[in-house]
């Protein structure tokens, strides 16, 4: 019994590494876009409900983003980690222009307009990938 438990979270780890390498692999640094949103009511369960349905839809569409993450803060155990937002989005473009394509692609804009009233505060931090000697 031991040996099978022992052999069931070798295949979990190997598995988490694997998912692991994989997301990584997706990850394009030419362009990174992380959006951090607050809700009005963070504490709705349907606010949350529309809001995630909506995002998914537009992951699920978008022609530009490439890494498409979606998250929540944990709850923050040092002074400096700030877990004030509802949510953090983060998805990376092959280049700027895609970016700015994906500024203006119909996925996008629904998205916006399906979840807008949902939000008081969004911030975003735009970066691009430092290059390589």
């Amino acid at each position: 019994m031991k040996r099978i438990f022992i052999l069931f979270l070798v295949a979990i780890f190997l598995v988490n590494c694997k998912n692991e390498t994989q997301s990584n692999a997706d990850f394009n640094p030419a362009f990174v876009h992380s959006v951090y949103i607050w809700l009005k009511d963070p504490g709705s369960a349907e606010d949350r409900a529309a809001f995630e349905s909506s995002m998914e839809t537009f992951m699920d569409n978008s022609l530009y983003a490439k890494t498409k993450f979606l998250g929540t803060p944990p709850k923050a155990t040092r002074e400096i980690v700030d877990d004030s937002y509802t949510y953090n989005l983060i998805v990376t473009f092959a280049s700027a222009e895609d970016q700015d394509k994906y500024q203006k692609e119909e996925a996008h804009l629904r998205f916006i307009e399906e979840s807008e009233h949902l939000w008081e505060k969004v911030l975003i931090y735009d970066a691009i990938g430092l290059e390589e000697d």
